[in-house]
C-alpha cells in the first residue's frame, strides 16, 4: 500500500499543528490502493469521497479480511487514547509490516468538539486527516441524520394538530386528494399502512367509513410520544421544553425536548443498516409512541419513512479518508456509545473486509469502555452484521489505572495531581482490577484479547511492566507498550505483530452474552451481571415500558444500555470494579427500526451541557491561510 514515513519531532506539537504540516494523498490514490474502481466512489473534494455499495456487490464473493476491535478500560473523562490507538494501529501495519489495511471509525459529533472531549481524529502522530474535515462536517451525513430526525418529529405534531381539528373524511380526503381526473389514489407508502391494518383494498373509494376512520386517524397519545428533536450541539437548556404555545397551534402544548442528533434512532438505523432496501425497511418501521389504544405508531404511518429515506440516501455511503500515514480510513455513522451502540456501520466495515480480502486487516473501535461499546459490538452490531470479530484490542493507561486504584479526581480542564505525574506502583497495582475485569469479560466473547498500554512521557519503566504483568496474568493473550501517539505506525509495530499473532490463534466460536427468546428482564439483568451488580432495581415507568414492549411484540430484540461512561456501575465515582451494587433503571425506551431496546441506567441525559470552558474557546481560523487552529 502507498505509505507515508513521518517525520516526528520532540516534544510532540498540538494535534491541529501535525495534521496541517501533512499534506493528504489524494483521494483517489488510496482509493487505487484499495483497487476501489471509481466507478465506486465519488469524489468529495480532493480529500473525501463516498464509497457506493455496489464496491461490496461487486466484491461480495471474495474472502474476507481479519476483523478487529478495539475498546478500553474505563476511562478518565481525558480519554485513554483509544482512537489514537486504532489509528496509530492501522498504520503500523499498513506503513510497517506491509499489510492490506482499513481503518473504520465514527464520525465525531460537534457536541464533544466544541464541548469537553474535543474531536475524535486521533492525536499525536495518529491520525486521520485533514482532521478539521474529519471532526467537522465531513461529507454531511449528521446533518441529513438532524434534518431526517426533524422532518419525523414535525410530522408527528402536524399530525395531531390535523387530526384535532378534522372529522374521518375531511381528513381522509385531504390525506388522498382527488387528482386531475377527479379520483383519489393512495401513495406508495399509505399501502403499508393499510397492510399493517389487514386492509387489502386498493381504492380510497373502496374503503368503509369505520376503514376511513382507522386509516385516517393515527390517534397519537401525546404521553406516549417517544421521539425527540435533535441538534448536533451540546445545550443543556433543550433537555426539556415545552411545543404547541404559538396562537395558531390552538393551544396543543406538550412537554418535550431535544438530545444530541448522534442519539437519534435515526443514526443507530444508519449504523445498522445492511443496505438502502433495509434502511428503507428501518425507517418506516421506527416506532414514535403509541395510539391511545395502545398500538404502536410508525413513520409509516405517518406517511413520511419514504422522505426519511431521500434525506438519508447519500448518508447510507461510507466517507473514503486516509492516515497520516497514508493508510484508508472509511468513516461512517457516529452513534455515542453511552447514550447509543457506540459504534460505526455494518456497510463500512463489510465493505472494508472485502477491500483487504484475506490477510488484511479492518480495524474498527468501540466507544468508551468494553462493558458499554465493546459489549454492544458484540450483542448488537455483530448479531445484525453476522461478521465475527477474531481479535479485541483494549486500551489502558497508567493514568486510568492509578485513577481507579484510588488517585484523586481527574477532571478535564485541571492539571493532574502529582500521583498521575509521578512513580506510583501499588497505585497502579491496585487499579489493574479494573483492568482484569474488562480483559475477563471480552474474553468470555470468544475472542483473543490484545492489551494496549498507551504510554505516556511520565509513565515509568516499572509501572508499564506491572501493566503487562498483571494483562498476562489475567488471561490476555498478549500486553505491548505502544508509543502511536509519539512516534506513529512505528510505535505501534509491536501492537501489529501480536494483533496478527492473536488473529492466526482464534480458535472458538462467538458466544453472545444473552440469546434474544428470553425476555427484556432477563436480558437487561444478564449485562447488569457483567458489570458486576447484584441485582437490578426498575423504577414504575420502567415497569410499565417493558409490560408495553412485551406486549407490542418486541421483547425479542437486543438491549442496548445507555449508562455512564465513568464506572462500570451506574455511579461514575465508583472506580475499579465494583460488585454487590444494584442496578437502577429509570426508564426504558424502544428504537424499534433500528432493533434494539434501551434501558436509561441511573441518571444518564441523552443531552450534553457544555462545561465552564468549552473547547471553543481555542478553536479559531488563520484568516491568511484559510487553516483551522485550535481544534484537538
Amino acid at each position: 500500500m502507498t505509505s507515508r514515513k513521518l517525520q516526528v519531532v520532540t516534544p510532540v506539537p498540538s494535534d491541529i499543528d501535525i495534521a496541517n504540516s501533512v499534506e493528504p494523498l489524494h483521494i483517489a490514490e488510496i482509493a487505487k490502493d484499495l483497487n476501489l474502481s471509481p466507478l465506486h466512489y465519488d469524489l468529495y473534494g480532493k480529500y473525501k469521497a463516498k464509497v457506493l455499495l455496489s464496491a461490496f456487490d461487486e466484491l461480495q464473493d471474495r474472502e474476507d479480511g481479519y476483523y478487529v476491535v478495539v475498546g478500553g478500560i474505563t476511562p478518565t473523562p481525558l480519554g485513554e487514547g483509544k482512537s489514537t490507538t486504532t489509528v496509530g494501529l492501522c498504520q503500523a501495519l499498513g506503513a510497517y509490516l506491509n499489510k492490506k489495511v482499513v481503518t473504520c471509525l465514527r464520525q465525531p459529533s460537534q457536541g464533544p468538539t466544541f464541548g469537553i472531549k474535543g474531536g475524535a481524529a486521533g492525536g499525536g502522530y495518529s491520525q486521520v486527516i485533514p482532521m478539521d474535515e474529519f471532526n467537522l462536517h465531513l461529507t454531511g451525513d449528521i446533518h441529513a441524520i438532524t434534518a431526517s430526525n426533524n422532518l419525523l418529529a414535525a410530522a408527528i405534531d402536524a399530525r395531531m394538530f390535523h387530526e384535532a381539528s378534522q372529522s374521518d373524511k375531511a381528513l381522509f380526503n385531504r390525506l388522498c386528494p382527488l387528482n386531475k381526473e377527479g379520483k383519489r389514489s393512495f401513495t406508495d407508502v399509505m399501502f403499508r399502512r393499510l397492510r399493517k391494518l389487514g386492509i387489502s383494498k386498493t381504492s380510497p373509494e373502496e374503503l368503509t367509513p369505520e376503514e376511513v376512520r382507522k386509516f385516517a386517524r393515527l390517534d397519537i397519545d401525546p404521553e406516549s410520544i417517544t421521539w425527540r428533536r435533535v441538534m448536533d450541539v451540546n445545550d443543556r437548556f433543550l433537555r426539556k421544553m415545552t411545543v404547541g404555545q404559538g396562537s395558531e397551534e390552538k393551544g396543543m402544548i406538550r412537554e418535550t425536548g431535544f438530545d444530541i442528533s448522534v442519539a437519534s434512532e435515526i443514526m443507530a438505523v444508519l449504523a445498522l443498516t445492511t443496505s438502502l432496501d433495509d434502511m428503507r425497511e428501518s425507517l418506516g418501521k421506527m416506532v414514535i409512541g403509541n395510539s391511545r389504544a395502545g398500538e404502536p405508531i410508525t413513520a409509516d404511518d405517518l406517511g413520511v419513512g419514504g422522505a426519511l429515506t431521500v434525506l438519508m440516501k447519500d448518508a447510507i455511503h461510507p466517507t473514503l479518508m486516509q492516515t497520516l500515514e497514508g493508510t484508508p480510513v472509511l468513516v461512517h455513522a457516529g452513534p455515542f456509545a453511552n447514550i447509543a451502540h457506540g459504534n460505526s456501520s455494518i456497510v463500512a466495515d463489510k465493505i472494508a473486509l472485502k477491500l483487504v480480502g484475506p490477510g488484511g486487516f479492518v480495524v474498527t473501535e468501540a466507544g468508551f469502555g468494553s462493558d458499554i461499546g465493546t459489549e454492544k459490538f458484540m450483542n448488537i452490531k455483530c448479531r445484525y452484521s453476522g461478521l465475527r470479530p477474531q481479535c479485541a484490542v483494549v486500551v489502558a493507561t497508567v493514568r486510568a489505572l492509578k485513577m481507579h486504584g484510588g488517585g484523586p479526581g481527574v477532571v478535564a480542564g485541571r492539571p493532574l495531581d502529582h500521583a498521575y505525574v509521578s512513580e506510583n506502583v501499588s497505585l497502579v497495582e491496585a487499579g489493574c482490577v479494573n483492568l482484569a475485569k474488562h480483559i475477563s469479560n471480552v474474553k468470555a466473547y470468544g475472542v483473543n484479547v490484545v492489551v494496549a498500554v498507551n504510554v505516556f512521557s511520565t509513565d515509568t519503566e516499572a509501572e508499564l511492566n506491572t501493566v503487562k504483568k498483571f494483562s498476562m496474568d489475567a488471561g490476555a493473550f498478549d500486553a505491548v507498550i505502544c508509543s502511536h501517539h509519539a512516534h506513529g505506525g512505528q510505535g505501534a509495530v509491536d501492537l501489529g505483530i501480536a494483533v496478527e499473532k492473536a488473529c492466526q490463534n482464534i480458535t472458538q466460536p462467538l458466544e453472545f452474552l444473552y440469546p434474544l427468546d428470553i425476555s427484556i428482564k432477563e436480558k437487561i439483568e444478564a449485562i447488569a451481571k457483567s458489570y458486576g451488580a447484584s441485582g437490578v432495581e426498575y423504577s414504575d415507568q420502567a415497569e410499565k415500558q417493558i409490560e408495553m414492549y412485551t406486549q407490542q411484540g418486541f421483547s425479542n430484540l437486543p438491549i442496548c444500555m445507555s449508562k455512564t461512561q465513568y464506572s462500570f456501575s451506574h455511579d461514575a465515582s465508583k472506580k475499579g470494579a465494583p460488585s454487590g451494587f444494584v442496578l437502577p433503571i429509570r426508564d426504558v425506551r424502544g428504537s424499534i427500526g433500528a432493533g434494539f431496546i434501551y434501558p436509561l441506567v441511573g441518571t444518564m441525559s441523552t443531552m450534553p451541557g457544555l462545561p465552564t470552558r468549552p473547547c471553543f474557546y481555542e478553536i479559531d481560523i488563520d484568516t491568511v491561510t484559510g487553516k483551522v487552529v485550535g481544534l484537538s
